[in-house]
């Protein structure tokens, strides 16, 4: 079964997790502002514990997905750049604490490192392609959240998503169904976790 076919299999959580009142308060400007920031924060954190678990698998992927993985890896870098910027601009302290919500997608990236190979790119490929689906549907964006839309929502990104869904589909998951719901479980609370911060 193609990755690409594990979001019709769960239209519910695929929509709680790409379908968020977070992303739509980003698109129609009503997120404020702090509870934003939290969650940029937040998402730095997370990029920094992704780029760990890239560069592991990496190591031990099969060789098709080498390329794909390493070219992952090269942008993740780049992010956490855009991140470093992007604080710098808006006052933020990217040293800020774990949230609970960061700490759990932490914890379930390190029992991946201990998967096979085939469900830790199930996982990945699904991280990333509710990532790319998430921010599309907050397209446009508010004009003060416009920049962010668009730094999520290029081509290149795109057709990164694509490449991993081939890296996954040349490695199957033993379970992608049950890989797939842990990650966007993981999702949907880290999406809660941005309006948490907006009480």
């Amino acid at each position: 079964m193609p990755v690409a076919d594990l979001p019709s299999r769960s239209p519910d959580d695929w929509r709680r997790a790409t379908r968020h009142p977070f992303l739509d308060a980003v698109r129609d400007g009503t997120v404020p502002v702090a509870a934003f920031d939290t969650w940029l924060v937040q998402d730095a954190r997370f990029v920094a514990d992704l780029l760990r678990f890239q560069a592991r698998l990496l190591a031990r992927a099969p060789r098709p997905a080498q390329a794909v993985l390493a070219g992952g890896l090269v942008a993740l870098v780049e992010e956490l750049a855009w991140f470093e910027q992007q604080a710098a601009v808006r006052g933020l302290d990217l040293g800020a604490p774990a949230r609970p919500a960061t700490a759990g997608y932490a914890e379930l990236l390190g029992r991946l490192d201990a998967a096979d190979a085939g469900t830790a790119l199930t996982a990945l490929w699904t991280i990333e392609r509710t990532y790319l689906d998430a921010w599309s549907h907050a397209r446009p964006g508010a004009p003060g959240y416009r920049e962010f839309v668009e730094h999520w929502t290029t081509p290149g990104f795109a057709g990164y998503v694509a490449g991993l869904a081939a890296a996954a589909d040349g490695t199957p998951a033993p379970d992608a169904d049950a890989t797939f719901a842990e990650v966007v479980a993981a999702e949907v609370a880290f999406w809660d976790m941005a309006l948490d911060a907006a009480l």
